[in-house]
C-alpha cells in the first residue's frame, strides 16, 4: 500500500516546535552571554578600582580650587578644599545616632551592598522615566565617597564607570566603618568647613561626640545642599530638611515617634560667638555668586569647589569697598540696648546692563550667614510707586501734576492714618511728602487690580493677603534685590533688567560651560511713565524731601519707606531707600532680624538715605557722569503765570488807607489774588480778588502793622504763579482830638457846681457825652465786607514742608511717613 501524504495540520505543528527551539536556544545563549558579560564587565569594574587604589594608595585627590575673579579679571576668591578647616574625626568619637542619620538619608540599604546597590539604581531609573528626567540618584555612600576622594567633578558616563569601579574596591578592601568614617571626615558642611568634627563645633559649639539628636539630623540634612540647608544662612529650611531626616529615621526604626517630634521642635540658635573660617574678602558677594554658578552650571556646590572652574564676575571693587566701608561704621547705625545690634543689607545693580556692581547681606555677614539681600522684609512708602502711582501714570488719565483730590479718610472699614490730612495735593507733592492718604486713595482710584497687576510685572508676588488697600504703603513682602531690580526698571526707561553677577565660567581643557547671555529686554511700561516717575522723585532728594539726606554729586531719584511696629507705631521696624542715578541702581534695607518692644529703630529711613548717600558718593567715583534722559512725546505742564514785578504798598494817611500796586502780566487773562496778615495773626487770608492792577485796604487800623503779596491765578489752566515778595506796611498811630463842651451853671446849685441829673445817677446824658468811634464786632469790615474765617497759606510761609536735611528722627515726610495704622507706612 502506498505512503499517504502527511497531512498539512502535522507539518504545521513540527514547523512550529523547530520555531519554538529556535527561540529557546537563542534566548538561552543571549543570557548566557549577557552574563559572560555582566560578570566580565564586574571584573574588569573590579580590577580598574583596584588599579586605581593601586596607583594612589592612601593619596587623597581633593580636586581643584575653583577661582573667582572680579569684573576687571583680577582674583578675588579661591574655593579651597582647605585643610586647616578640616578635623578628623575617629569612628569612636562619632555618636551612633550621626551614623544612623547619615544612612538613613544617605543610603539606607549601605550595610547591605558591596558598594553599588543596583536595587537603589533600578528605582532611580523608574521614576527619572516616570518623570522624564534625573529626578533620583541612585550614588551610595561609597560611590559619593569614591567621587570626593580620587575624582574630579566632571559628570561623564566614564567618570561614573570609574567611580563604581572605585567603590567596589573601597568595598573589598575597607569596613562599613572605615567607609562611613572616611566620608563623614570628607562631606563638606558650607562655610569652608569639611568633616563632621568641625560642623559640629562650628555650628553647635560641642564636641562629636556630645551631639544631641536634632544636632546629628541637623548635619545629617546638610550633604544633599550644604548652601540652602546651612542652619545660619537659612535657618527655616534648616529646620524643614531636618524634620525629613527625622522621619526617615522613625520609617526605618532607629527613633520613636517621641523623640522625633522633640528634635523637630528644637529651634537653632547660632553660638554665640562663630569663629570666622575664611580671610577671603567680599564674603557675601563670593557666597551670591557660588550661588547663582551652582543654578547656571546645575552642579553640586562640592563639585563647583573642586572643578577647577574659574569664575568671571560682575564685582566692582570699588563699590563694594565702599559698601564694606560704611557698613564697619557703627556711627552710621542706631545703638542697640543689648547686643543685639541694627541690621542692614545693600545692593548695586547697574541698570544699563544688569551687572551687580556690589553687595552685602548684613552688617557682619561672615558671623551671621544670613544674606538680608535675599530676606522678605515690608517695604513702607518705597512700594507707593511701583503699586500706586506708577500704573495711574501708565493709565493715561494720570499725570505729576495732577490734583489728587483725596478728601476720603476712611475707605470701608480701613482708615489710614496720615499726619497730612485729606487735602488735595498734586501726584508729585505726595510723593515727595510721602503722603499715606493719597497714595491710597490713588490706589482706590486705579483700582487693586491694576495695582497689583503693575507690580507682579516688575517681579512681586502679591498674595490673597495683601491684596487690600493696604498695599498702597507697602504692607506686603519684599526682598532689598527685588526693589532694586523693580527701580532698576524706571531707570531703564521702562524696560525689564536682568541683575546677575556673572558673565562667564570657563572649565578645564579651554572649555566654556557657561556664558551670560542677557535676554531680551521687555517694555514692562511706558517711556514716558518711568520719566514722569524719575522726575517726580528726584523731589524726594531735594530739599524738603523725605529722602534729602540721600542727594549726592550727580541727579538722583529714590523713595523712602518705613513700617511701624505696633499700632500707630511704637517704633520703625524696616527703614528703607531706594534710589537710582542714570547710572547705577541700589536699595537700602534697614531694622532688627527680630523686631520688638526693645528692637525697633526710632529715626526711619533718614539713616537709611544717609547711608545710600555715603556709599554710592565714593563707589561711583570715576563713573562717568550721565543724565537722566527725556523720552519723545511726554506731556508738559501747563506753565503757571509769571510771578508779579514791582509790587509796592504804601499808608496814604490823608486818605487813611493802605495802596497796594503792581505791573499787569502781558500774557494770558488772570485773576490777582491779594494776601493780607496782621503781624500777630499766625497765618494770611486771601484778602481781596481783583482784575485790576491795584487795590486799596481802607480796613488798616492806626497802630497795626500789616505784611502783603499778590499771587497771578490762570483759573483756564487752574494755575497759579510763585507769590510776589511780602511787603510790611506799619499804620501810626493817630491821636483824636475830643473838645470841651462848656457847661452851663446849675441855677439850683449854690455852689455854683456841675449840673447833675438825679434821674440819670449824676452822668451825662448820653447827647451830651463824649463822641467816640462806633465798636467794630470782631472780623467785620468797616466798609461792610466780612472777612474770610479760613487763613490760607502762602508757599513760603510756613516752611516746605517735608523733613529737610536735619536729623532729628523724621522720616518719609513724618516721624514714620504719616504711619499707618495697620503697621506699615512710610
Amino acid at each position: 500500500m502506498a505512503d499517504r501524504p502527511r497531512s498539512k495540520t502535522a507539518a504545521k505543528q513540527k514547523k512550529k516546535k523547530a520555531s519554538g527551539r529556535k527561540w529557546f536556544y537563542g534566548l538561552f545563549f543571549t543570557a548566557v552571554i549577557a552574563i559572560v558579560c555582566g560578570i566580565i564587565g564586574y571584573l574588569l569594574i573590579i580590577l580598574n578600582g583596584e588599579r586605581i587604589l593601586a596607583e594612589n594608595g592612601s593619596k587623597l585627590d581633593f580636586g581643584e580650587a575653583s577661582i573667582i575673579f572680579d569684573a576687571d579679571g583680577n582674583e578675588i576668591s579661591r574655593l579651597y578644599n582647605a585643610e586647616e578647616n578640616r578635623e578628623v574625626a575617629e569612628f569612636s568619637e562619632i555618636p551612633e545616632q550621626l551614623l544612623n542619620a547619615i544612612v538613613a538619608t544617605e543610603d539606607q540599604r549601605f550595610y547591605e551592598h558591596s558598594g553599588i546597590d543596583f536595587f537603589a539604581i533600578g528605582r532611580a531609573v523608574v521614576k527619572d522615566v516616570i518623570a522624564r528626567s534625573a529626578v533620583e540618584g541612585g550614588s551610595t555612600i561609597t560611590q559619593q565617597l569614591a567621587k570626593n576622594v580620587f575624582l574630579t567633578a566632571d559628570k561623564t558616563f566614564f567618570r561614573k564607570a570609574t567611580e563604581a569601579s572605585i567603590a567596589v574596591a573601597l568595598e573589598h578592601q575597607m569596613s562599613k566603618n572605615e567607609i562611613l568614617t572616611m566620608y563623614l571626615n570628607r562631606i563638606f558642611f558650607g562655610k569652608n568647613i569639611y568633616g563632621v568634627k568641625h560642623a559640629a563645633s562650628y555650628y553647635f559649639d560641642a564636641e562629636l561626640k556630645d551631639l544631641e539628636l536634632w544636632q546629628a539630623a541637623t548635619l545629617a540634612a546638610m550633604p544633599k545642599a550644604p548652601n540652602r540647608y546651612n542652619p545660619i544662612k537659612n535657618p527655616e529650611d534648616s529646620m524643614n530638611r531636618r524634620a525629613v531626616v527625622l522621619k526617615l529615621m522613625y520609617d526605618q526604626g532607629y527613633i520613636t515617634a517621641e523623640e522625633m517630634e522633640q528634635a523637630k521642635a528644637v529651634v537653632y540658635e547660632p553660638p554665640a560667638h562663630i569663629e570666622e573660617n575664611t580671610g577671603d574678602p567680599y564674603p557675601a558677594f563670593v557666597d551670591f555668586v557660588v550661588d547663582e554658578a551652582i543654578e547656571k552650571m546645575n552642579v553640586t556646590e562640592e563639585e563647583l569647589r573642586i572643578g577647577g572652574y574659574r569664575i568671571y564676575t560682575t564685582l566692582n571693587q570699588q563699590a563694594q569697598k565702599s559698601i564694606e566701608k560704611q557698613f564697619d561704621d557703627d556711627d552710621n547705625f542706631e545703638k542697640s540696648e543689648d547686643e543685639r545690634q541694627v541690621e542692614a543689607a545693600m545692593i548695586i545693580i547697574d541698570h544699563r546692563d544688569g551687572t551687580i556692581k556690589g553687595l552685602t547681606g548684613g552688617r557682619d555677614y561672615v558671623k551671621k550667614g544670613l544674606n538680608r539681600v535675599n530676606v522678605t522684609r515690608q517695604p513702607g512708602s518705597s512700594f507707593k510707586p511701583i503699586v500706586a502711582y506708577g500704573p495711574a501714570l501708565e493709565s493715561g488719565d494720570y499725570f505729576p501734576w495732577t490734583t489728587l483730590a483725596n478728601d476720603k479718610k476712611c475707605f470701608g472699614d480701613y482708615c489710614p492714618y496720615d499726619r497730612w490730612g485729606a487735602t488735595p495735593v498734586s501726584m508729585t507733592q505726595a510723593i515727595k511728602d510721602s503722603r499715606n492718604l493719597a497714595a491710597v486713595w490713588m490706589l482706590n482710584e486705579i483700582g487693586l487690580g491694576k495695582g497689583k497687576a503693575f507690580a507682579e510685572k516688575l517681579g512681586f508676588k502679591i498674595t490673597d493677603n495683601d491684596s487690600n488697600l493696604t498695599l498702597a504703603l507697602g504692607s506686603n513682602a519684599a526682598t532689598p534685590f527685588q526693589m532694586a531690580t523693580a527701580y532698576s526698571v524706571f531707570a531703564n526707561g521702562g524696560k525689564s533688567v536682568d541683575p546677575h553677577s556673572i558673565t562667564k565660567i570657563e572649565g578645564k581643557g579651554n572649555t566654556t560651560p557657561y556664558t551670560y547671555k542677557a535676554p531680551e529686554a521687555k517694555p514692562l511700561m511706558s517711556p514716558q511713565t518711568a520719566w514722569y516717575l524719575t522726575e517726580m522723585m528726584q523731589t524726594v532728594v531735594q530739599k524738603g524731601g523725605s529722602g534729602a539726606r540721600a542727594a549726592i554729586d550727580r541727579p538722583v531719584a529714590g523713595k523712602t519707606g518705613t513700617t511701624q511696629f505696633g499700632v500707630r507705631g511704637s517704633g520703625v521696624r524696616d527703614a528703607w531707600f531706594v534710589g537710582y542715578t542714570p547710572e547705577w541702581t541700589a536699595a537700602v534695607w534697614m531694622g532688627y532680624d527680630k523686631t520688638d518692644e526693645n528692637h525697633v529703630l526710632d529715626n526711619g529711613s533718614v539713616q537709611s538715605a544717609a547711608l545710600f548717600s555715603k556709599v554710592m558718593r565714593d563707589a561711583m567715583k570715576g563713573v562717568k557722569k550721565d543724565a537722566f534722559k527725556k523720552p519723545q512725546d511726554v506731556q508738559e505742564e501747563e506753565q503757571p503765570p509769571a510771578a508779579i514785578e514791582n509790587f509796592n504798598a504804601v499808608y496814604l494817611p490823608e486818605e487813611a488807607k493802605v495802596h497796594l500796586s503792581w505791573d499787569p502780566l502781558p500774557d494770558g487773562e488772570v485773576t490777582y489774588e491779594v494776601f493780607r496778615k496782621e503781624a500777630s495773626e499766625p497765618d494770611f487770608i486771601r484778602f481781596v480778588d481783583s482784575l485790576e492792577t491795584s487795590v486799596d485796604d481802607m480796613s488798616a487800623f492806626p497802630g497795626m502793622t500789616y505784611q502783603y503779596y499778590v499771587v497771578a491765578y490762570d483759573a483756564k489752566n487752574d494755575r497759579k504763579s510763585d507769590p510776589s515778595p511780602t511787603i510790611t506796611v506799619q499804620i501810626p498811630e493817630t491821636e483824636i482830638d475830643i473838645p470841651e463842651i462848656p457847661m452851663e451853671p446849675d441855677p439850683h446849685d449854690p455852689d455854683g457846681g456841675e449840673a447833675t441829673d438825679p434821674g440819670n445817677g449824676g452822668e451825662l446824658p448820653p447827647d451830651e457825652g463824649e463822641t467816640l468811634p462806633p465798636e467794630l464786632p470782631d472780623g467785620t469790615d468797616p466798609g461792610g465786607g466780612e472777612q474770610p474765617s479760613t487763613p490760607t497759606i502762602p508757599p513760603d510761609a510756613g516752611g516746605d514742608g517735608g523733613t529737610g536735611d536735619g536729623n532729628a528722627g523724621n522720616a518719609d515726610g513724618g516721624a514714620i511717613d504719616g504711619g499707618i495704622t495697620q503697621g506699615t507706612g512710610g
